[in-house]
C-alpha cells in the first residue's frame, strides 16, 4: 500500500532522512522505532507532504511525493501529530466533523460509534477540546483523523505524556483500527506496544533505516536494542 523509496528530507541545510526506505502492506501495522531525533516524525511529515520530499513516495502504486497534504489526505493517508493539534475552542463533536472528507458524510468510523468506544468523549461531546486532559486531546485527535475515513493512518507518539490506563486504551483503539483493514504507520517510543501490536518493525538511527524485522526478530537482536533505542 505504502512503499518509500531512497527518500531524503532536509531542514534548511540540515540532511534529515538520508536514504530512508520501507514499505506497509494494507491491513498491516508497522512501528517505526529509534530514538530522539533520528528523523522519525520527518518521516511522517515529508510522506504527507508538511515537509518537501525527495525520492519516490508511492501510496498504491502512485507517486505522491511533492502533492499537497490535501491532496494526499483526498486520497486515503490519515496523519496524527505528535502534537495533537486539536482546536481549543471548538467543541469535541465540532472537531470531530472536521475531520470529515465531505461534510455530513461519514464512513467506516461513524460518531456514534467512537463515542461508544471512548466514553469520556461522548459524554463531553459539547465540551470545548481545550478543556480536555491531555490522553482526551489524543483520543480526539485520533478519532477526527478517523472522520476522514482513510486507508492508512499515520500516528506519531500517541501515547506519549499518557497515564498507563491511557496507553492501554491506545493500544485497544489501534487494534481495532487494524481489524477494520486500516495500515497503520506508528511511530512510539514505548517498545512494549509497538512489539504488541506490530507485524513487522523498523529501527531508525541517523536518518536510515537500521533493522527490519518481525518483532520476535527485534527481541533476539539484544545488539540493535543496545545501540540504537535503548538509553
Amino acid at each position: 500500500m505504502l512503499k518509500v523509496v531512497d527518500l531524503h528530507a532536509y531542514y534548511g541545510k540540515s540532511h534529515i532522512l538520508q536514504g530512508v526506505n520501507f514499505d506497509v502492506a494494507e491491513g498491516e501495522i508497522v512501528s517505526l522505532l529509534g530514538r530522539n531525533g533520528v528523523g522519525r516524525s520527518t518521516t511522517c511529515k515529508a510522506i504527507m507532504g508538511d515537509v518537501p520530499p525527495v525520492g519516490e513516495v508511492l501510496f498504491r502504486g502512485r507517486d505522491i511525493a511533492g502533492m499537497k497534504p490535501h491532496e494526499i489526505a483526498q486520497l486515503g493517508i490519515g496523519y496524527v501529530p505528535e502534537n495533537r493539534d486539536i482546536f481549543p475552542s471548538l467543541t469535541v463533536r465540532q472537531n470531530m466533523e472536521l475531520g470529515m472528507k465531505k461534510a455530513g458524510q461519514e464512513g467506516r468510523w461513524k460518531m456514534k460509534d467512537l463515542f461508544e468506544m471512548f466514553p469520556n468523549l461522548g459524554r463531553r461531546a459539547d465540551t470545548a477540546g481545550g478543556v480536555l486532559s491531555g490522553g482526551e486531546q489524543q483520543m480526539l485527535t485520533m478519532c477526527r483523523c478517523l472522520m476522514g475515513d482513510p486507508d492508512l493512518i499515520m500516528i506519531d507518539e500517541p501515547t506519549e505524556g499518557l497515564a498507563p490506563k491511557m496507553v492501554e486504551q491506545v493500544g485497544m483503539l489501534l487494534s481495532e483500527i487494524a481489524g477494520k483493514g486500516l495500515s497503520i504507520l506508528l511511530v512510539e517510543q514505548k517498545l512494549s506496544i509497538a512489539m504488541d501490536i506490530s507485524h513487522r518493525v523498523y529501527v531508525m538511527g541517523h536518518g536510515h533505516m537500521v533493522f527490519e524485522g518481525t518483532p520476535d526478530d527485534l527481541r533476539a537482536r539484544a545488539d540493535v536494542r543496545e545501540e540504537w533505542l535503548e538509553v
